[in-house]
């Protein structure tokens, strides 16, 4: 699991953004829980190895 954080912005429709939280909120997740999924899933999807990788500061 990763040990530090970092903010990720992402600019979105309004509304796209209110059903995105509301369905989040439908399936008892917070819209972050499910945009990390997504990350990790697209990363695995195309074969991108993160933890071992030293991190850029």
């Amino acid at each position: 699991m990763e040990s530090k954080t970092a903010r990720f912005t992402v600019l979105m429709d309004p509304r796209k953004k209110q059903a995105f939280e509301k369905l989040c909120a439908s399936q008892d997740l917070t819209p972050s829980q499910v945009v990390r999924q997504l990350i990790r899933e697209y990363l695995e999807k195309h074969d991108v190895r993160y933890l071992d990788e030293p991190t850029s500061e």
